[in-house]
């Protein structure tokens, strides 16, 4: 990719945040005030989720401003797992959030739950339902666009949160309708539970980065079909590698050439592979090790090599590196 297409996902993903940040706030402050106002613990569960969403979108605007910082000295691999720490101090706060509100809805379920002008909460989540479907729609598609793994992590956020405010607004209802009052409590220990199923999948995700487990399969098949796409240029290729820091996709495999390129061929060709990958996936940063034939049964002069004559065979309408590098040479000689 190149680096002003780079600089422009870069820019979409802080815009996203900062959008997610703004909207998560407001959001936070309305139901919190409402749910004091009610006392509500459904509604000020909820607010607490959205209170979640705040820190959760201000740590993915910090983290993404640094891992969009270029690699240096330091960090010759870029700052992708900015990233992938947010994803882990959000996932602990959070574990500890659906903790607190598990302990006060016990504390008030024991007591005796007490609502009043339930009407208010109603209104609120309602509108907080629609709010939270469109912001989770505008993050997945960003998330989809830039692969930006917090970005992903924020929507999925969002977009459960319209669920979860479902389930509280149909509570309230009820509550409404039956004067039942400890669906209050009940619904916040659900949604607190809820909250820290999600503590645990954010943990998974980030410690699968930590760990550098390889990209999905998806991606991995693109590379081998892409490498494929090339079959004339090289003998084997072996040892493909892939693991992930942020929204990078990092790569590297062992190319074998026939013995008898010369360097600049064989540089030629492995950088021709890695630009034509990087352009086809998002973010991939691509090494090729390059390793000469051992194929002892090759004959010992380049002419009359047959996997050289196999990648000279021209193919109508389309150039390649290795042609490209045999007819400069083939210049400069004469």
């Amino acid at each position: 990719m190149t680096s002003s297409a780079s600089r422009s996902s870069g820019a979409r993903k802080i815009r996203a945040a900062r959008f997610s940040l703004a909207t998560a706030t407001a959001l936070s402050a309305v139901k919190l005030v409402t749910g004091v106002a009610t006392g509500s613990m459904a509604v000020i569960s909820s607010a607490v989720d959205s209170l979640l969403d705040v820190l959760m979108s201000a740590v993915n605007l910090v983290a993404i401003k640094k891992a969009e910082q270029p690699a240096d000295e330091a960090h010759p691999f870029g700052h992708g797992k900015y990233e992938t720490l947010a994803t882990l101090i959000q996932s602990t706060i959070i574990a500890f959030s659906g903790g607190a509100i598990i302990f006060e809805s016990v504390r008030r379920l024991a007591r005796g739950p007490e609502i009043s002008r339930i009407e208010g909460g109603i209104i609120v989540l309602a509108g907080s339902i629609v709010a939270s479907w469109a912001i989770s729609r505008y993050l997945k598609r960003v998330a989809r666009e830039t692969d930006s793994s917090a970005l992903r992590a924020d929507s999925l956020h969002f977009s459960m949160d319209v669920y979860t405010n479902a389930g509280l607004l149909l509570g309230l209802v009820l509550i409404k309708l039956t004067g039942m009052s400890w669906l209050d409590p009940v619904l916040s220990i659900l949604i607190a539970i809820y909250i820290i199923s999600e503590a645990v999948r954010l943990v998974r995700h980030g410690l699968s980065d930590v760990l550098d487990e390889q990209l999905p399969s998806s991606i991995q098949d693109e590379v081998s079909r892409l490498i494929a796409d090339h079959g004339r240029l090289y003998l084997d290729y072996h040892n493909l590698r892939t693991r992930r820091a942020g929204s990078r996709k990092i790569m590297d495999f062992h190319l074998t050439v026939c013995r008898h390129l010369t360097v600049k061929e064989a540089h030629d060709i492995a950088d021709h592979l890695e630009k034509r990958i990087e352009e086809e996936i998002h973010d991939a940063d691509v090494t090729i090790h390059v390793e000469p034939c051992e194929d002892e049964s090759c004959v010992g002069i380049r002419e009359k090599c047959p996997h050289l004559a196999e990648a000279a065979k021209p193919v109508p309408g389309h150039r390649d590196p290795f042609l490209d590098s045999t007819e400069s040479t083939k210049k400069g000689a004469s």
